[in-house]
This record gives structure tokens, C-alpha cells and sequence, in this order.
């Protein structure tokens, strides 16, 4: 029941909401007779038409996607997939989705309430029921099964019932939800509930797609009382007072009322959804700045997922120049080996892979949406190959896997996490191991919603065409997945044949029709790895034309039945460095990056692997074996290694190099804000937060109080190195626990430090790789001494850590489980400060800090201290 009532007489909001909700609902006219009683394909293209449009500035596509029900998919491991999931569409009960909206606005319900995420006490609640409207549509029009618009229907008409009972239950016209429209009270207050703006989107698109794709009157009925609502809801505040509301996840808002104004050519609608433009991330994105550090990923992709709407229904080029920045910056500064973005749901610095890997990564949410926004963009760009470049990987290795394939109705995971030994495993409920795949109504999370969308609309990318009347009309090849294409405008249907990518080859086949039109097809920009050219076959034969890898190789003819095109994509395995550390890569053939399996055994720490051992399995193209640790591993592509353990990033030996300083600071400027690296490689590092130079008799120091003054390192200098010690002179003249001697690193999850004492009352160096379960640490026995300079070093090399004070051994460690190299080039290196901005800063000085490539022996590291 609802937590509040309206009184008996109408105030005035309830008044404005019912006269907006009114007005809306009568701006489109009804549909005709014929279109309310076609066939599902002509049901999906008259719904799809606007009714009256007004005239607009906006900017149309260059290209347009072929609708769902002209393509069709062929056995594959889509089509394998997208079995799955259907299989789970038909299954899932209805009533027990609609149970809490029910309840909501007092209609009666004997449903078994469903858990996770959809449980009648967790916020989120309703938000699947819009997926499931959406991939219910999507079902449809690809297999034009009237069982999955029966069932829209069916839920589409719960909904408005819902919807209709809300004046009763004391909500405002229009509303629609599972939970009390209070909660929208709480959110303009300044509260922080969980997101509700997002739950409704996903029920707005989920009705707009059942108009679109099935031609349901009554979605669109539903959906203007919903955006009247949101119209009149978000009107009164203040521009200042909607912006503080943005700060709360709130979906793809701005998408659905774009794409609802598209449709229904209603300004009201493109009005409203501006409001949800959020200034906060446009403004920098539109400056050109990566600002993306910090920020929930998800929250900030379904923002930009609606600013290529924008751009076409206004015309408006900055909206365009959002998006374009915020993909290309995403998926260049931001993105993991298989495609997917962010560590714990979140965007980190620029650049930062390995240094922020865990068994939390890449949220499948995340690429569902990246790869709606590089679609969107492409269909305005389809210059640029890249954008299907990267939707074609992520397709393959993130959300083609994403999916148990033991599952007769298409679990999903919630994460696809890559730090060594991570897994996707048998399902398990709200707050179950993060590589859990989803249930049938124990889960619900974010990641199953979305999965019910990706999974049913594999078919609709993988070819698009020209939107503009042109000369001849050009067909584009974007993916290689075994499918047909009818093309009714030209009158062919081309089918595509393929075992790509477990081969090397695809197929196109003109199997019925004639027509001229250009042949467009995608060359991977992975093919300039391969040093070998891609070959293109008409009709048998090779075509003289280079294919150029990231663009479209083009074919303009008069194309008749049985007239063919073949494209061979040469492979070989690739290894790719990691940006923050060039010793770590992952590898790939093709598209397809490779995974190392595991089993139930975990590595202890990312594996170190041998390049030159990689060897194919017999018979098998996209299988190898590599030696790592020491033992033989079995690898394969990522998408395929379900049910264990696996690993995706390896650590490479560096080459032998000779023995030196890497780095050293000898701090005997005496004056100024910078001091050198005396062995000329890196930057000059900085005095900061009162940090102040000091003599020590002879001897030149700098000298920290405590209070923040500390010396910033310049980035890198760890990168490559498997051993090292790490020395410097320090005089302790305060201590406090956890203030640290030094600290190299990224962040409060990956370093190396040494602290002058901790808790416990003894000094500890300790070294981290995020992901790794515990900090393998080097303790002394105390302390280290205070008021008197001292010499320290840390040596790290051949699984072992040793901690000397003045030349002696304090500390020992022969079993670490990582080492230096995986900490790469890091970008936050302190004396004096800790990279946990909780910690103390360190009072008292340091001079010659040194950096070696080489762990020193205990003889050497003693006649270092003597010096």
C-alpha cells in the first residue's frame, strides 16, 4: 500500500499531472484498423511510423539498421544463445514480476514474490519487468513467434491496469511503478534512494520497444501516461534543484523520451528529456577532458547513451562530440582486454589495467550500453571502423560468455572478472560470489535484466545500410556470424555462411533477387597485426584491391543469385601489453582473446607466462598450450572457459639488462621545490604539503613534519622489473602507525611500501597487486629506531623479501606470492606519504633514495649502509 494518500479534494499538482497525462495520451492518434490487425512484420513498420510529426532540426543516421524481423540468425553459438534465452522468456511467470506493482496500488496478488533484486523490500524492484518487455519485442520481431508478443501483451495490459489503479492508491495520473511514488519525494529532497528514475526507464523502454517491434497500441497508451507524468514531475524544480536529482543513477532517461519524441513527433517529450542532461559529465566530455576517474560507470554510460538521440532529434553537434569523446576515451583509456570497463563498477585514472584488476571487473551493464553507443555513433560515422571493431570484440569476449552454456534459460553473470583464477560458476542468489550466473527468481540483478535484451537481439548489427537514397545503395558487413539478410528495397537476400572465428574465412552468398548495390564489408583492424593481408573473392575470384584493416573493402556491382563473396582474415596469436605495465599482456587470435585454464586451482598471483611455447593444439585452430609457472597450461578462447578457474593477463619475463641503478635521488639541492634524478632517467621529483629542505651537519635532507609535507616521485619508475631493492637514508623522529617510509604505486589496493611501524608496534614493508586476496608482507621484530639516521633497504626477487636496517637483516619473507614486475609503471610514488589518504604522514627526513634493477645480497646491501 502506498505510504501516502492524496486527499479527497484534487490539490494542484494532482490537478496539472491529470491535465499533462491527458494532453499527452491525445497528441497521437490511434493507430489504424490495418495496423491493429497485421501481421507481426506489419504490425513492427506502421508502429514504427510517426503519427504527424512536426517539422525538426535534427540530424538523420547515415546508415539504418535492417529491422529484426528481415534478419535471421543461422545455427551458431548466437543463435545457441539466444535459444537459451527465449527458452527463459517463455518460462518465467509474469504474475510473479507483477506481484509488487500490484500490491503497490492495493490490486490483489497471490503470486510468490520473486528475490534478489526484485524482492518486495529492495528498491530496484520493477526494473526487470522492463527488460523482459524489451526482449520479449526483440524475440518477436527476430522469429515472429506471436507466443512472445502474446506475452507482451499479457504484461503490457497488467501494467496499465497497474497504472490506471494508481489514482486510487493515491499516486499522481500516469504513474507506474513497484514501489510508492514517495520515493520520488525522498529523491527531490536531496536523498539518495536507489535509483528509482532508473527503474522507470528500464519499464518506458521496455513498453516503447513492444510499439516499436510488436505493434502494441496499448504500450504506447502506457508509456505517454508515464512520460506526462515525468513531465509534470520534473516541470516545478528549478534547473539547479533537477541537477542536484541527476546525482542519483537515473538510467537512459533521456534516451526513451528522445526516441519517444522521435516517434510520436511530440516536443513535450524532447523538452522533458533535455532535463536529464547531466551538466556535471556533459561539460567536460563536450571540453574534450576525461574526467571519468571516481565516477559509477554504468550511471555515466546510460547518460551518453542518449546524447546520439539528442544529436538527431535537435541537430545539436555537441551532442555528438559527447558521445564520440566519452566512447573513444572509454575505450582507449578505460577498457580491459575483452572489451569491458571498470573495477568494482567504477572508472578508474586513465590507463590503469592491471594495476585495478579483480574478480569485480568489467560489469557486463557496462558493454551492454558501450556497445549501443558505438552502434549509434557508427550509424553517423561509418567511417570510422573502429566503433565495430571494438563492438565485435566485446561481442565475443564478454557477452557472448557472459551466458552459462550449461543453461537451459540463459544464466548470466554480473561481472566478468579478470584477475587470475576469477570464474563463472553455478548460479547463486543476492550477494552471491561475484562470477555467480543469475537464476530463474533468486537473482534479478541489473546484469540479468540487460542479458534478456543482448541475447535476443544478436541480429541486429550485423548488417546495415545506406539511409539516403543513393547510387547504388551500399549493404555493410559488420559482423561475421552465420545469418540472412532480406533486403526488401533491393529485392535480394544474401545469407552468410561462416565458422568465423573459429576459421579464418566468411561467405556471402546471393541466394535470391537481383539488384546493384555496394558491397561493404568490415577488415578487423587486427589484421595489421598479422603482418599477412586480408584476401577478398568475388565469384571465385581474388579481387586485385588492397584491403585496408580498419575500414570497409567495397564491392559496387549488379549482384545476381548465386553470386558470392568470400573475405579470408589471416590470424596468428598477439600479445598485447597492458598500458600501466608493458611486462603484463593478454593474447588473442583474431577477435578472440585467449584464457588459460585452471580448473578448480586458483594461480596464486597473475602467472608468469612463456611466449615462445605457445603451440596449437592439433586440429584444433583455436586452442593452445603455453608453459606458465612452470607447467603446461591449456588455453582457449575466453567465451568458451566456463565451469573453472582461468586467467587472461600474463606476466613476461623482461630481457636481461645490465645491473644498475634504475633511479637515485641523493636530495642535496638544498633549496628550491624539485630535486634530481642523478642518473638522468627520470623527472625531477617535488617537495609538497610543507615538506622543506634540512642539514644533517654535511648532509643535505629533506624533512617532513607530519602534517603532510612528502616528496612526489615522478610515474614508472617500476616498470620492468622482476627484482629490485629499494634504499634510502631516513631519520624517524615521530612515530605513528602506518606512516610510511615510502610508497610506490597506483592506489590504496596496488604498492609497495615500507611503514616505520604499524599497529602491532613493528615495521613492515608489504607489496599488493589488486585482486590478490592478502599483501604479501616483510615484518621486523620492532620498530625502526627513531631520532637517528638510519639506512634501509627492501630487496624483492626470487619469491623472497628481505627488509635490512643498517645493513642487517630485520625481516624475511621466502614465500611471496607476487613481485615487482606486476606492479609496472606506477603513477603515485611518495617519501614520506601514503597512497591511503587515512594514513599519518611521516615525521621526520630522508636523503639518497635509490632505486636498483638487481636484488642485492645481504654483503652488498651491508656496504651500501657503510658508505
Amino acid at each position: 500500500m502506498p505510504a501516502q494518500r492524496v486527499p479527497a479534494t484534487p490539490s494542484r499538482r494532482q490537478i496539472v499531472f491529470a491535465a499533462s497525462a491527458a494532453a499527452a495520451v491525445t497528441a497521437l492518434p490511434s493507430p489504424t484498423d490495418a495496423t491493429a490487425h497485421a501481421a507481426p512484420a506489419e504490425v513492427s513498420a506502421a508502429a514504427t511510423a510517426p503519427a504527424a510529426p512536426e517539422e525538426r532540426p535534427g540530424s538523420e543516421p547515415v546508415l539504418t539498421p535492417f529491422p529484426l524481423s528481415e534478419v535471421r540468425l543461422l545455427d551458431s553459438p548466437f543463435l545457441a544463445n539466444m535459444r537459451r534465452t527465449c527458452a527463459y522468456l517463455l518460462f518465467v511467470d509474469i504474475d510473479r514480476l507483477l506481484h509488487t506493482f500490484r500490491t503497490n496500488v492495493g490490486l490483489p496478488s497471490t503470486a510468490e514474490p520473486c528475490g534478489g533484486w526484485e524482492a518486495p523490500n529492495v528498491q530496484l524492484r520493477g526494473h526487470t519487468t522492463g527488460h523482459l518487455l524489451s526482449a520479449l519485442a526483440q524475440a518477436h520481431a527476430n522469429t515472429g513467434d506471436g507466443a512472445y508478443a502474446d506475452k507482451g501483451r499479457a504484461l503490457v495490459s497488467a501494467l496499465a491496469e497497474c497504472q490506471q489503479a494508481a489514482l486510487s492508491a493515491g499516486f499522481h495520473r500516469g504513474y507506474l511503478s513497484a514501489f510508492p511514488e514517495s520515493v520520488f519525494d525522498q529523491l527531490e529532497a536531496g536523498g539518495k534512494p536507489w535509483a528509482p528514475y532508473y527503474t522507470l526507464h528500464k519499464i518506458m523502454a521496455g513498453l516503447l520497444d513492444q510499439y516499436r517491434l510488436s505493434g502494441n497500441r496499448e504500450a504506447l497508451d502506457v508509456l505517454l501516461e508515464m512520460a506526462a507524468w515525468v513531465d509534470t514531475r520534473t516541470a516545478p524544480l528549478s534547473h539547479e534543484r533537477m541537477q542536484t536529482v541527476l546525482k542519483v543513477e537515473f538510467g537512459g532517461m533521456n534516451d526513451v523520451l528522445t526516441r519517444l519524441y522521435q516517434v510520436t513527433g511530440d516536443s513535450a517529450h524532447l523538452r522533458t528529456a533535455q532535463r536529464f542532461d547531466h551538466e556535471d559529465l556533459y561539460a567536460p566530455l563536450a571540453a574534450g577532458r576525461d574526467e571519468l576517474a571516481g565516477r559509477h560507470a554504468n550511471t555515466e554510460i546510460a547518460k551518453v547513451v542518449g546524447a546520439v538521440p539528442g544529436y538527431e532529434a535537435t541537430g545539436d553537434p555537441k551532442y555528438l562530440v559527447i558521445a564520440d569523446t566519452f566512447w573513444t576515451t572509454v575505450v582507449r583509456h578505460h577498457s580491459y582486454a575483452i572489451g569491458g570497463n571498470s573495477d568494482k563498477e567504477l572508472f578508474g585514472p586513465p590507463d590503469e589495467i592491471v594495476s585495478r584488476l579483480s574478480e569485480v571487473t568489467c560489469e557486463n551493464c557496462n558493454s551492454y550500453n558501450m556497445l549501443k553507443l558505438g552502434r549509434q555513433l557508427f550509424l553517423h560515422r561509418p567511417q570510422r571502423a573502429e566503433y565495430m571493431d571494438h563492438y565485435e570484440w566485446t561481442l565475443y569476449n564478454q557477452m557472448l560468455g557472459e551466458q552459462d552454456p550449461d543453461s537451459a534459460h540463459g544464466f548470466v553473470t554480473y561481472y566478468t572478472g579478470l584477475w587470475a583464477g576469477s570464474e563463472r560458476q553455478p548460479k547463486g542468489g543476492l550477494g552471491a560470489a561475484p562470477g555467480s550466473y543469475s537464476g530463474d527468481y533468486d537473482n534479478f540483478s541489473c546484469d540479468h535484466g540487460t542479458g534478456l535484451e543482448t541475447h535476443t537481439k544478436f541480429a541486429d548489427s550485423i548488417y546495415f545500410r545506406s539511409s539516403a537514397p543513393q547510387s547504388p545503395p551500399a549493404l555493410y558487413v559488420n559482423l561475421f556470424i552465420p545469418s540472412e539478410v532480406h533486403w526488401e528495397s533491393v529485392g535480394v537476400t544474401v545469407r552468410q555462411e561462416t565458422g568465423y572465428p573459429t576459421d579464418d574465412r566468411t561467405r556471402l552468398t546471393v541466394i535470391e533477387g537481383s539488384g546493384r548495390f555496394a558491397l561493404k564489408i568490415r577488415i578487423p583492424s587486427w589484421v595489421a597485426e598479422t603482418g599477412r593481408p586480408a584476401g577478398l573473392e568475388i565469384d571465385g575470384r581474388r579481387t586485385a584491391t588492397p584491403l585496408k584493416p580498419g575500414t570497409y573493402a567495397t564491392v559496387a556491382r549488379l549482384w545476381r543469385t548465386g553470386d558470392t563473396a568470400e573475405l579470408v582474415l589471416p590470424r596468428r596469436p598477439v600479445w598485447r601489453p597492458a598500458p600501466d605495465n608493458p611486462q603484463v599482456a593478454s593474447v588473442s587470435l583474431g577477435p578472440l582473446v585467449l584464457a588459460g585454464q585452471y580448473g578448480d586451482t586458483a594461480p596464486a598471483t597473475i602467472p608468469t607466462i612463456q611466449p615462445h611455447t605457445l603451440r596449437a593444439a592439433d586440429g584444433r585452430p583455436t586452442e593452445f598450450t603455453a608453459v606458465a609457472d612452470g607447467r603446461e597450461v591449456a588455453l582457449r578462447p575466453f567465451h568458451e572457459v566456463h565451469h573453472q578457474r582461468y586467467n587472461v593477463y600474463w606476466a613476461l619475463t623482461p630481457p636481461p639488462s645490465r645491473e644498475r641503478d634504475v633511479a637515485r635521488y641523493p636530495l642535496q639541492e638544498g633549496s628550491g621545490t624539485t630535486t634530481a634524478d642523478a642518473t638522468g632517467d627520470f623527472a625531477d621529483a617535488t617537495l609538497a604539503g610543507g615538506a622543506v629542505w634540512t642539514r644533517d651537519g654535511e648532509d643535505t635532507a629533506v624533512s617532513f613534519d607530519g602534517g603532510g609535507g612528502h616528496l612526489v616521485l615522478p610515474s614508472g619508475l617500476l616498470s620492468g622489473l622482476d627484482e629490485l631493492t629499494v634504499s634510502v637514508r631516513v631519520r624517524i623522529d615521530g612515530l605513528a602507525a602506518s606512516a610510511r617510509v615510502f610508497d610506490l604505486g597506483y592506489h590504496k589496493e596496488t604498492y609497495l611500501f615500507l611503514a616505520a611501524t604499524t599497529g602491532a608496534g613493528h615495521a613492515r614493508a608489504a607489496l599488493r597487486i589488486a585482486g590478490m586476496e592478502a599483501e604479501d608482507v616483510v615484518d621486523a621484530a620492532a620498530p625502526l629506531p627513531v631520532g637517528r639516521w638510519i639506512h634501509v633497504a627492501l630487496t624483492l626477487g626470487g619469491g623472497t623479501g628481505v627488509l635490512y636496517v643498517d645493513g642487517a637483516e630485520a625481516g624475511r619473507n621466502a614465500a611471496m606470492v607476487s613481485g615487482p614486475l606486476l606492479l609496472g609503471a606506477t603513477t603515485r610514488n611518495y617519501l614520506g606519504r601514503s597512497q591511503n589518504t587515512t594514513h599519518p604522514y611521516l615525521h621526520g627526513a630522508v636523503r639518497d633514495f635509490r632505486l636498483h634493477n638487481r636484488a642485492l645480497s645481504a654483503t652488498e646491501v651491508a656496504q651500501r649502509a657503510s658508505g
